[in-house]
This record gives C-alpha cells, structure tokens and sequence, in this order.
C-alpha cells in the first residue's frame, strides 16, 4: 500500500492511481494546492502493484544524452507561439502524420492545466507553450497503454516524473511509445494558479467574486479568451505573461489583451522563479540528470547568445537531447535548423537538468499567511536589497559581455 510519509517522497504522477486493481486509490488536494494519493484501506488487497509504479521509490539511472542540438523549427509563426525553438510541435506533427496520438497539456474550461490527448495536427495548439502549473494527468496513463496495445503510436509529452511514472505504469517497453520531457525547474501549485487568476480577473473586471468562466469587464460580458505564460511579444529571453479576455458586444467578440507583464513584473512568475510555491517533491526531484528514461529532451537553449550569437535573433532556440534509438529516428525523420553541440553546453546555463532548485526559505511563510492575497504575499517575499539588485545588474552585464562564466571558473581555481 502507498503509504506519503513524507510529501517530498509524492511527485504527484497518478501511476499508482491508475495501475491500482481495485481503483481504491483517489487524489486529494491538500492545503498547499497539490494532490497526493489517498487509500480506502477497506479495499485494499496489498497486491503493492501501487509501489512498484511509483517512480520515486523506484527510480531510474542517470544518464547522458547520445546526441545534443540547438535547434528551431522553420515555421516562423510556430516558433513564435512555442516557448522556445517549436521542436514539441514538429515531433507532434509526424507522429500525428503517421495516424498516431499525441499527448500533452492543455487548459480545460476552469483554466486548470490537465493532460490529454490529440489526434489532429489542429489539437496541437493547446499543447504548445509552458503552462507553469502541475497538470492533472487523470487517465491518460491507461489512455496511453490502450492506444499502444492497439497497435498505435503515441508521443507522450509532459515533466520528467511524469514521464518516469508512465514508464514505470506500463512496465514494458513498446517501440510505439515516444516520451518527450523538457528540462523542467519545477512544478508550481494549482491551489496558488487558481487563487492567483481569480485575484487578476478580479483586479481587472467588474467585481470581486468572479466566476472565471463568466467575468465581466465595464459592464460587458466577457470570457477568458486565452493566457500565455511565455509571450514573445517583448523577445524570448524577456518573456511576459499574456491573458486575453473576448468581450461580446451583441454582434460578436472583441480581443482584448487584459494584462501584459514581463517575467520579472509579474507576480505568478516572480512566485513561481522564486521557488515560493513549488511541489515539495522538485526540491528533491527524482528525475533529474534524464533519469526519467525519456526518449527526447527538450527546453530552453538558455546562453545561446554567447555561444552562437549568430543564430539567437531573440525568438527562441531549443536544446534538444536525443537519448535513445527511437528518438534518433524521429529526429532524423524532421526538419529544423540545427547545430550540434555538447550536453555540457546545455547543463551550463540549464542547471536544473542535473540539480533540484533550492528550497526557499520564506515558502512557509507564503503558506501562513493566507490572509493576505497572492499578490501582497508575493511582493513581500520577493522584494530584494539595493545589494541584490547591484548583483544581479552586474551579473546580467557580465553575462551579456560572455565574461560570467570565464569569472566563475577563475574564482573556483582560487578556492
């Protein structure tokens, strides 16, 4: 039986809900906004199947990648509306092309992130972009393992242990099954996203108590027409949260762009960066170092300005880790723009491929004190020193000018 002695052992992937013959295992949200699985021990028969999936008991081993690329996609307009470089959609578009089914995450009406499949090059869409929220992965797992018994192929896309706990879910390989994870910081909480959105529309539209699925905006109906996490609208590296509502004026609907704020102004994003509200779990992660047995990695090619300055035009550049044999032959089955490089390239401005982010030291603090709203409590604990920020500015500088590392590694030769 699992047994959450200790919420940093749960990563939250669902594999033992979904593997459990009795179907007596449920998620349940806790008070910091995460679900962690609950056991009706009155239907349990102790058959451990529940443990023999989890993917932090039983994790996988390090690895490193067979090959390694800075890439982009050679649709301009599909870059421009991916996190990075668009390399999820191209790998999505040939699966789908050879009638396969593609797995990712996407926003549900409520604007909660939850997992779910496409079958059309159109439902890829709702898959693309970072969504900096843990996302429900529901059935999909079993979903996944009917599909691959049907003799279908399936790209499944999501974090590093979620892919771990659909690997450990199915227990055998399939040569059908391609896993795509990303290079993954952490996962912040729904609790705090929901909380946070209905505290934004409130401060944006008419009212207080906003239903999100009905806000109104100076007395005209309105709907949540689309939110962004990673807009390029002031470049790649300067990315900016983006919600639009639709507003009905009786003959249709007007775009409206409700809020537009860059990472270091917005107050979800400075939370999330800030490790203020990330799942227990991420400051231990047992997935890092590619140790989720994915097929492809993909992320940021954060630094790429000083290694390649002549490829970054600011849009975005993917890395692109290639670990197996299954993962060679789509690569090679795609067309981008790509450089080969090194996994040391990637790792240099992309810690969190191999270490977990550190634990902050005011997250209990952000949890008690829930009478404030997410935007008071954020800004209080993120506010920083006039010495903090003379150190950032001086790092940015040095790291624009390419000298940041080089000073890193004269000043370990002298310790």
């Amino acid at each position: 039986m699992i047994k959450i002695d200790s919420k940093e052992k749960c990563c939250g992937c669902w594999a033992c809900v979904q593997r459990c013959p009795k179907h007596c295992i449920t998620m349940v949200e806790d008070d910091e906004g995460f679900l962690y699985p609950k056991v009706d021990s009155s239907l349990c028969i102790d058959c451990s199947l529940c443990e023999k999936v989890c993917p932090v008991i039983n994790q996988g081993e390090p690895r490193i990648p067979d090959m390694v690329y800075a890439a982009k996609n050679l649709n301009e307009e599909i870059r421009m509306a991916s996190s990075s470089g668009g390399i999820f959609t191209l790998l999505a578009e040939e699966i789908i092309a050879k009638g396969g089914v593609v797995f990712g995450a996407r926003f549900n009406e409520e604007w909660d992130v939850v997992h779910d499949y496409t079958e059309t090059i159109e439902g890829l869409s709702a898959f693309r972009g970072s969504k900096y929220v843990q996302s429900r992965v529901g059935k999909c797992y079993s979903q996944v393992e009917e599909f691959l018994k049907k003799g279908r192929k399936v790209l499944f896309s999501g974090t590093p242990c979620q892919i771990a706990g659909l690997k450990r879910f199915l227990r055998k390989e399939y040569d059908n099954l391609l896993t795509v994870d990303f290079i993954c910081h952490g996962v912040p909480s729904p609790g705090v996203w929901r909380e946070y959105l209905k505290e934004e529309i409130a401060r944006q539209c008419d009212g207080k108590n906003i239903v999100l699925s009905h806000p109104v905006f100076n007395g005209r109906e309105a709907r949540i027409e689309s939110i962004s996490f990673r807009n390029k609208c002031l470049g790649w590296k300067r990315f900016s949260f983006v919600l639009t509502l639709s507003l009905s004026d009786g003959y249709g609907d007007n775009k409206l762009v409700l809020l537009s704020e860059p990472l270091n102004k917005n107050i979800f994003l400075r939370g999330f960066l800030a490790n203020l509200y990330l799942r227990p779990s991420c400051h231990i992660c047992s997935a890092k170092s590619l140790k989720s047995g994915s097929d492809i990695t993909i992320g940021d090619f954060w630094g790429i300005q000083n290694m390649m300055p002549e490829i970054d035009d600011d849009k975005g550049v993917s890395a692109v880790m290639v670990s197996t044999e299954k993962g060679k032959e789509i690569w090679g089955e795609i067309t981008t723009i790509n450089y080969e490089v090194t996994f040391d390239d990637v790792v240099a401005a992309n810690s969190a491929l191999i270490h977990s982010v550190n634990l902050n030291r005011y997250r209990n603090m952000f949890y008690g004190s829930r009478m404030n709203t997410i935007e008071m409590r954020v800004a209080s604990l993120t506010s920083i020193s006039f010495y903090q920020r003379c150190h950032r500015l001086l790092s940015a500088i040095l790291l624009r000018l390419g000298l940041l590392d080089r000073l890193k590694g004269k000043l370990k030769k002298r310790s």
